[in-house]
């Protein structure tokens, strides 16, 4: 499509039903109350000039071009902070208002630079178009030099490795400060001065880089002239055409326009319709997308016999033949068993689709799995257990509507900062907000917000803490009885458990380490919440009793009745882009697509009459069981497609030394990685830009993905999986991706009323969509759980094995930080790296007193199964006793510390609790260790 401009109403829409007419320059309008003159303005087809309004803003009225003459009103109001009202008639275009429009258009040009042809923004600047739609033909004050003092010489600004801020340019709209605000919630820009000396300040009068600026993008967005700038349009010039797609980063799954020109991506601007994101971005999605031309990549077949073995590039043809035969070979040696495949979340539905579909059908076996199993794996189980279905409830919109937002284990806005912005302006507006975490996360307080209770509880304690607030509720009278009675089964049985001494806040005190009145107050205030809501992350899930957890809050949600409506609901915050999808699509060993049981005839029946083969009715090897099966001699060949495994699981050494064993190891990625060194194939991948297909968001949100440009590498990455099931013998081909969806939709009842074509229509679906639901379901179990009734569970506390010692006296727990995901194969690969170049070890000071560390040290991190080395950074974010990592670089590898642990259900890997030792490293050790840490080059570096 050529270049898409999305259309600005001046000021945000206003709830209600449109019972206040008016007419605007003639024409009669009906707008909801509160609504402005300029919007309605825009409804009724009519654009008023602006520079300071924009409608992802609240009205300022401070550029004056916006003033109209109203009957019966005295003067000249502007209309971006006028309400309509019952009768009133407007007028735009009179020469009155014309007048003074162009009198202010003077004054902004007489202190502007004239240097519009050859402006990075020429034919995308709001004032150059607002000089043509005034009518402006001459400055009667001259312009620069002689115009008198001006701000010509003002410097630019160009420390942010993504954009510049001109200041010469700025017309003090205070667009960027607002959008700062109101949009992003940080806050890291105002204006400082009075008059003529005014000037947009980042920080406390420093650069950008040296503010609390998060780099989101949205300032840029709001930016009506050059001033805020992309550094890649001055590079690249302007945009000539745009793709809708979907970012293939975090779970929020935020939708942009891929601003291209010719077959050259400019930039990524949030898309004002995204359903998850609604025009606002991060800055990983907004800017980290030069990986995908990184010189790194791999673009063509590399094939070896031995690990030991150079690499050798080949043709599609003869990598895709080797693979097949491989396989088959293993086989027939060591059984139909002794091959599998892990998915990808970080690839489309319909990648992971056929790759389950190669293993079930053409390998014969149910020998697959996801990296979702290190993750949110027990969110599926604990959530289908108590609801139904393996799925979060609400749709991000609904936090809008919540009282109480309790975070369990998260930390939005490092993990999921669009959906943390969007959380931040219903706090601001007076919702009441609980943290449970070890660390004080960023939540706990910022710029007009604060927690009303942070309970910093021990690792490993999250069930006797949900236990003992589900306690209070039970025995202080807080039961939302009618709702459990109509909907629910189990009550009071759970009851009964959940009232006894040991589930007391005075009790649990102990084990946690937060006091009991803290407990029962925030566990009152979420109770006595006209709508409470939870939102949870890994530091749920990733603990030997994840799968309980998520029992534990169900079982609180429906006890309380916050379930089924707008503004409440359990809701995960998944770490990747398809996490959600890959389960959806069938990617665990127990389960068909849409969560259906191996052993349902009905659902296999399905599948067997589609596919044409019979399916195994008996669960297949999960990745750990995969890993020794390895090592024991069963299991002999592993395709990994897009998981660099060897650097995200748990007990690296273990996972290394099963790889190692292996006969066939394939891997399907972008980079050679951690795992590729142990493969025997790899295979090239496709960035998301190439991509032609969906990803499912953390609210089930279907979205499409659409290709910017041809597969660099030559074919998509399903045409790869195909191929290798065709030279196994197994005819799989498909002419499009759609084709895939739609066999998808055929198999899956969830899925039933999907299609790219209908995606195109409507934007986005929210699952289940089906006859019942044809526009898709943004709110789960608003009449009755997926399963009938709701059911308790009880959620007995079982202590994970991994405890401090002697030896290991302090608790490591791990999670992410903003401007890096996952394993970093991404973000380390764009100019991200200028905020983390390096994994740090926050440690309280208390513990880095007592071993002598001080800031910035080099220390050794170690446990009962391993040893790294990385940087340590004194913060008191977290309890004495606990220390805090992130592993998104390869060199630390802090996952060569983490255990074997896992939970109990799932096999979800105990990531948050490790014992650990730190100790500071001689200045030898420390050199070698900080040159091995070496970033890796940025892009067009």
């Amino acid at each position: 499509m050529s270049l898409l401009k999305e259309p600005d109403f001046g000021t945000p829409a206003r709830p209600g039903a449109a019972t206040v007419d008016v007419t605007i320059d003639g024409v009669a309008v009906s707008v909801p109350p509160g609504t402005s003159v300029m919007r309605a303005a825009k409804e009724a087809g009519i654009d008023v000039p602006k520079l300071c309004a924009t409608d992802s803003l609240e009205a300022f009225g401070s550029c004056r071009l916006c003033v109209v003459e109203i009957d019966g009103a005295r003067g000249t109001p502007a209309s971006c902070t006028t309400p309509c009202s019952p009768g009133m008639v407007v007028h735009t275009q009179t020469e009155k208002v014309a007048k003074l429009r162009r009198g202010v258009m003077e004054l902004y040009i007489s202190d502007h630079p004239l240097d519009c042809l050859t402006c990075s923004a020429n034919g995308d600047c709001e004032l150059q178009d607002m000089a043509g739609v005034t009518g402006l033909r001459e400055v009667r004050y001259g312009s620069g030099v002689d115009a008198g003092a001006n701000h010509m010489d003002l410097l630019t600004d160009s420390s942010n490795p993504y954009f510049d801020f001109d200041a010469s340019k700025c017309i003090l709209c205070s667009r960027c400060v607002r959008a700062c605000d109101e949009v992003q919630g940080t806050l890291a820009l105002t204006i400082e001065g009075r008059g003529f000396d005014s000037h947009v300040a980042a920080g406390m009068g420093g650069t950008f880089m040296d503010s609390d600026c998060v780099s989101c993008g949205a300032c840029v967005q709001a930016c009506p002239t050059a001033t805020l700038q992309e550094k890649s349009v001055v590079q690249l010039g302007m945009p000539t055409r745009s793709v809708i797609t979907t970012c293939a980063y975090c779970g929020v799954g935020c939708s942009f326009k891929a601003e291209m020109r010719g077959d050259e991506l400019v930039r990524m601007v949030p898309h004002k319709d995204g359903g998850a994101n609604e025009g606002h971005s991060c800055v990983k999605g907004r800017f980290a997308f030069g990986y995908a031309s990184h010189p790194d990549r791999v673009m063509k077949p590399l094939v070896r016999e031995r690990i030991t073995d150079e690499w050798r590039e080949v043709s599609w043809q003869e990598a895709i033949g080797f693979t097949a035969r491989r396989l088959l070979e293993i086989q027939a040696e060591h059984g139909p068993g002794s091959i599998g495949a892990i998915t990808s979340s970080r690839c489309t539905n319909e990648e992971v689709y056929v790759v389950q579909k190669m293993v079930r059908a053409a390998f014969g076996n149910n020998n697959v799995d996801t990296c979702a199993r290190v993750c949110h794996s027990p969110t599926g189980y604990g959530l289908k257990q108590t609801f139904g279905t393996s799925a979060g409830t609400q749709d991000f919109k609904s936090v809008e509507q919540a009282d109480v937002i309790m975070v369990i284990g998260a930390n939005p806005t490092d993990g999921h900062p669009v959906f943390a912005s969007r959380m931040k302006r219903r706090l601001r507006k007076g919702a009441q907000l609980i943290v449970v975490d070890p660390r004080r996360i960023d939540l706990v307080r910022s710029p007009h917000i604060e927690a009303a209770y942070h309970l910093p509880l021990a690792p490993g304690t999250n069930v006797p803490m949900i236990n003992a607030m589900a306690h209070v509720v039970v025995t202080e009278g807080l039961v939302a009885a009618d709702f459990v009675a109509e909907r629910c089964e189990g009550f009071a049985e759970w009851a009964e458990f959940i009232a006894r001494p040991e589930n007391s806040p005075e009790a649990v005190a102990v084990t946690t380490g937060v006091p009991a009145a803290d407990i029962r107050a925030a566990a009152r205030l979420y109770a006595s919440a006209g709508n409470g809501a939870i939102y949870y992350g890994l530091g749920v899930t990733e603990h030997s009793q994840g799968s309980t957890m998520v029992m534990g809050m169900a079982n609180l949600a429906m006890a309380t009745g916050n379930i089924g409506r707008e503004g409440v609901g359990i809701n995960p915050l998944r770490g990747q882009n398809n996490v959600q999808g890959s389960c959806d699509m069938g990617s665990f060993p127990h389960e068909l697509p849409g969560y259906r049981h191996v052993s349902d005839d009905g659902a296999r029946d399905v599948y067997e009459q589609l596919w044409g083969v019979p399916l195994l009715d008996e669960p297949g090897l999960r990745i750990p069981n995969m890993f020794d099966s390895a090592l024991d001699g069963s299991f002999r060949a592993l395709f990994v497609h897009g998981e660099d495994i060897a650097q995200s699981d748990p007990n690296i050494r273990h996972v290394h030394a099963a790889l190692g064993a292996l006969d066939l190891v394939v891997v399907q990625d972008l980079f050679r990685n951690e795992t590729s060194k142990f493969a025997h194939v790899l295979l090239p991948g496709t960035s998301f830009l190439e991509k032609d297909g969906t990803f499912t968001n953390a609210e089930r949100r279907i979205n499409r993905v659409r290709p910017l440009m041809p597969a660099k590498t030559g074919k998509q990455e399903w045409q790869i999986i195909c191929e290798i099931a065709q030279a196994m013998g197994y005819p799989m081909h498909y002419d499009t991706s759609a084709q895939i969806m739609d066999e998808i939709a055929i198999t899956t009842p969830t899925f039933a009323g999907v299609s790219f074509a209908h995606l195109d229509e409507v934007g986005s679906i929210q699952w289940p969509c089906n006859a019942a639901a044809p526009d898709g379901t943004p709110t789960m179990h608003v009449d009755g759980f997926v399963r009938g009734k709701g059911a308790f569970v009880q959620t007995e506390y079982v202590a994970t094995p991994e405890r401090s010692t002697r030896k290991y006296p302090l608790i490591l727990t791990t999670g992410r930080i903003l401007s890096q995901y996952n394993v970093g194969a991404q973000t380390r690969r764009t100019a991200n790296v200028a905020w983390h170049p390096e994994d740090l070890l926050e440690l309280h000071p208390h513990d880095a007193e007592v071993r002598g560390i001080n800031d910035g040290d080099t220390v050794s991190l170690a446990s009962r199964v391993g040893t790294t080395t990385l940087r340590a950074v004194i913060a008191d974010r977290m309890p004495v006793g606990v220390c805090y990592t992130t592993f998104h670089h390869p060199v630390t590898g802090a996952n060569v510390v983490t255990t074997e642990h896992s939970d109990w259900a799932t096999n979800c890997p105990e990531y948050k609790v490790t014992a650990v030792q730190v100790a500071l490293v001689n200045a030898k050790k420390a050199a070698l260790a900080e040159q091995a840490a070496l970033p890796v080059p940025v892009a067009g570096s």
